[in-house]
């Protein structure tokens, strides 16, 4: 069955207020993080946050419009929750993947 109007219209709004959650747990969670330097913040904060990256997880505009149903439904809390068990783990193992990747570069030069 094809989604109506009202269905995309309200999938985006859900994803509109999702992608500001993402955005907050995002910027909190890299401050936390020790071994990401100053300078690198936006870079990850970008990755995080991205189409290219959400689309591991799913379709992007629905996985942000998950995380805005969640938040309206039970809260900053919950959503926050919903990101660590089923975003973050494999945004780690990209974070990791891509370490690696540049540590070997370095040694090839």
């Amino acid at each position: 069955m094809k989604p109506t109007k009202v269905d995309l219209f309200e999938t985006r709004t859900k994803a509109w207020i999702g992608d500001a959650v993402l955005a907050l747990y995002s910027r909190e969670w890299i401050l936390r993080q020790s071994e990401v330097a100053t300078e690198q913040r936006s870079d990850v904060f970008i990755h995080m946050t991205s189409n290219e990256f959400l689309a591991c997880i799913g379709q992007p505009t629905q996985v942000e419009a998950d995380i805005g149903e969640i938040y309206q439904d039970q809260g900053l809390e919950a959503a926050f929750a919903f990101i660590e068990t089923n975003i973050l783990p494999t945004f780690k193992k990209q974070l990791a993947n891509r370490r690696k990747g540049g540590e070997a570069r370095k040694r090839k030069k």
